[in-house]
């Protein structure tokens, strides 16, 4: 952690990759992509920008506000391999995590979907394992979301809560140590407009979802939280079925911080995707 002789950073200057629109629908992969078939379609665009610290922000940043919002919780997970422990992971921090998204937004059903574990190695042979994205994007869409509710519940129960507010949330965790290397940036929904936003095939073996890629623009505001540690977890806004105002997604990518020391420890970070409803009048 940051020492009390360190000065404190306002701001960092980095690099972050875009796609440069070309008019071909974009395209991922979210496994090994097939023989002469690239991971990635899509010019990526890289831009230097400048990433503020988000905690020396006067007024904190909000799901609601921002998209984004970091929370101190401490886990009952302790350890890397409780959280490579797929048994222990769905029982027990599955489980926290609930609990912790219901005490933040006030929803009143939380059902998490899916998780990846993250490593910041490149071509490591951990299996089940992904390296930190470096790409600008969201991971639902307008239309996508929608479809993330019946995916997930039984149509019935899907239809009804379609119904009322609802809304998918990342929760983002360091694993074992504080992050050095591929923090997270974090984009002010504030400053994204719809036209910033492209739809791009996201390919599973047995279905194609869809996401945003993100074209830049030079009003984008981002932000980051220096040093995170495993007792704290920042929850991303991914969509939102209100319209009245407040954030309905943000964008977000890993980035190479030019101060991370070069010994600094390979980031671990795992990642919940959960679907949030909130009671009808909410």
């Amino acid at each position: 952690m940051t020492s009390l002789s360190t000065p404190v950073r306002t701001h960092v200057e980095a690099e972050l990759n875009y796609l440069q629109p070309n008019g071909a629908r974009p395209v991922n992969y979210a496994y090994p992509a097939p023989a002469g078939v690239p991971q990635s379609s899509g010019i990526v665009s890289t831009h230097r920008v400048s990433i503020a610290n988000a905690r020396v922000l006067s007024q904190p940043p909000t799901l609601d506000s921002h998209g984004f919002t970091l929370v101190p919780h401490r886990s009952q997970l302790s350890s890397v391999e409780e959280y490579l422990d797929e048994r222990v992971l769905r029982e027990r921090y599955y489980a926290e995590s609930s609990e912790l998204i219901k005490r933040v937004t006030g929803a009143e059903h939380v059902v998490i979907f899916d998780h990846t574990l993250r490593l910041d190695i490149k071509d490591h042979q951990q299996a089940g394992i992904r390296e930190p994205v470096r790409r600008v994007h969201n991971d639902q869409t307008f239309v996508s979301g929608p479809r993330r509710v019946r995916d997930h519940l039984p149509p019935a129960e899907a239809e009804e809560r379609l119904g009322h507010r609802f809304a998918i949330l990342n929760l983002w965790r360091p694993i074992g140590a504080p992050v050095e290397t591929a923090p997270l940036a974090l984009c002010d929904a504030r400053s994204i407009a719809e036209s910033d936003l492209i739809p791009t095939d996201l390919v599973y073996r047995d279905k194609v979802g869809e996401t945003y890629s993100f074209t830049y623009d030079a009003r984008h505001r981002w932000f980051y939280y220096p040093q995170i540690t495993p007792d704290e977890v920042v929850l991303l806004k991914i969509y939102d079925s209100r319209s009245d105002g407040r954030a309905r997604l943000t964008a977000h990518t890993a980035f190479d911080d030019p101060n991370s020391p070069s010994d600094a420890p390979a980031r671990r970070s795992i990642e919940l995707r959960t679907l949030a409803f909130w009671p009808a009048g909410s």
